[in-house]
């Protein structure tokens, strides 16, 4: 049996009242609101928390393959699948493939995922849009993770998938452009609604299934409610129709239709057959059946559990500065050295991976990683040690008003590990009013900064909730 094994997704703790867009601007608003990555946070540090999420309780190092998708990369000209393999602890021989530049990729690495193997797919995305433009309103953060594979241990079957091409201009973004540019919805829908309809028609005679099997039909493509028309032209009820979160989330570019995967199998029974449907420039279609293995499976954070944890008191100010979208006086300080290669190349291990190091004498953990034990003494007694995945809880901190950071105040804090070692570090998606000694806090992949070009990547720390 081949198909999904896990699953897990990632949405950003701030979220951006769509309210606030009209208090700004005042123009009119869409309802709700949309998820919103920091300013510490791109597609790549959400695409790691959203493949530890799937991959919880599971041993990593039986992955073969990672498939990252994204239109919104750190790098026009990098792999961004290297930093994710490290910060994941997967082996150096893991193939990686990096898929980009249509909002198709993320169904797309499915369907070419090599499901002999263990392969993880990951989608994520962090999308720009024009401000006042509904893009702006529409567009919203979040990543998904799925990992592919056969056995007994399959969840959720893939019966059947296909591809239909079709060649429209409807939404782009050139490589000088700064926002998604959008053709007049009218004409985009109606090529949405032709081609789904045609393909999907295909589809349910060529497996001999009927509308009334589909326990969730999934639905992604232009516009704020163009699901819905797609729905209901092809004849499905409203209680198959996956919410579609634009209303809680947004849309999320390549991650939208994984992340609704995600959402439908939280909520799916032995027996469900799910449909997802995912067009831009052509239809994805996949099916899938759900198997009695999915009862065995232990509770993801996936969806459900990230929408519930959030601070929706984000202001558009605050907004616009972190996507860079208003330009704002730079910090009184010197500027930020871009960062030396062979100096990250040398520590990758240490700040990727998060590895310290742990006496073999006394058996205490420490980072970074030393050389003579910060308890015994011994000397070159040293083996790695990770720290990524335990809990730990703050021994001190501070509240810091003087540092440059674009989210001020920062905070600091000495964290202590439950298992052992003692590090300083950022701590972050927290406010003032929260942060306490004693506090429990899990490490979280982040990015530090961006310097001449560079992106250098390093871990924080967030309450545990």
């Amino acid at each position: 049996m081949k198909g999904i094994l896990s699953y897990g997704a990632y949405i950003p703790y701030n979220r951006l009242q769509r309210i606030k867009l009209k208090e700004f601007f005042g123009t009119s608003v869409f309802a709700g609101e949309k998820a919103v990555a920091s300013f510490d946070e791109d597609s790549v540090s959400m695409g790691v928390e959203a493949a530890y999420d799937c991959l919880g309780g599971l041993h990593e190092k039986t992955v073969n393959s990672v498939y990252f998708s994204t239109t919104s990369g750190p790098y026009k000209e990098k792999s961004s699948v290297p930093t994710i393999v490290r910060a994941l602890d997967l082996g150096a021989n893991v193939q990686g493939i990096e898929l980009a530049h249509s909002l198709r990729s993320g169904t797309s690495a499915i369907l070419a995922a090599n499901l002999e193997e263990t392969t993880l797919v990951i989608a994520s995305d962090c999308r720009n849009g024009a401000p006042t433009g509904t893009n702006e309103q529409v567009f919203g953060d979040g990543a998904a993770a799925l990992l592919l594979g056969s056995g007994e241990n399959v969840i959720a079957r893939i019966v059947d998938g296909c591809t239909l091409q079709e060649e429209i201009v409807g939404e782009w973004r050139s490589q000088s452009d700064a926002f998604t540019q959008n053709w007049e919805e009218r004409f985009i829908s109606g090529v949405f609604l032709q081609n789904v309809t045609e393909a999907v028609t295909t589809f349910i005679k060529k497996n001999d299934i009927t509308l009334d099997s589909i326990a969730k039909v999934i639905i992604s493509g232009p516009g704020h409610r163009s699901y819905l028309q797609a729905a209901k032209k092809l004849g499905f009820k409203p209680e198959q129709i996956q919410d579609s979160l634009l209303t809680s989330v947004g849309a999320a570019g390549t991650a939208h239709a994984p992340m609704l995967l995600v959402s439908s199998l939280e909520e799916a029974e032995p027996g469900d057959r799910i449909l997802l449907l995912n067009f831009a420039e052509g239809t994805d279609i996949l099916l899938f059946e759900v198997t009695d293995a999915i009862t065995n499976l232990p509770k993801r954070n996936g969806v459900k559990g990230h929408l519930s944890i959030k601070n929706n008191e984000l202001s558009y100010s605050d907004y616009a500065k972190w996507r860079g979208i208003i330009e704002v006086e730079p910090p009184r300080r010197p500027e930020v050295d871009r960062p030396s290669a062979p100096a990250m190349y040398r520590n990758y291990n240490q700040n990727l991976g998060f590895y310290g190091s742990k006496c073999v004498a006394c058996g205490s953990p420490q980072f970074p990683k030393q050389r003579v034990c910060i308890q015994c003494q011994a000397k070159d007694q040293m083996e790695d040690y990770r720290f990524v995945g335990q809990t730990a809880k703050i021994a001190t901190y501070t509240i810091d008003y003087l540092a440059a950071s674009p989210a001020s105040p920062s905070f600091w804090a000495v964290i202590d590990f439950h298992n052992g070692g003692r590090i300083i570090c950022e701590v972050t998606d927290c406010s003032k009013d929260e942060i306490e000694i004693g506090m429990e806090v899990e490490m979280s992949f982040r990015r530090l900064y961006e310097a001449k070009g560079i992106h250098n990547y390093f871990w924080k720390a967030r309450p545990k909730r």
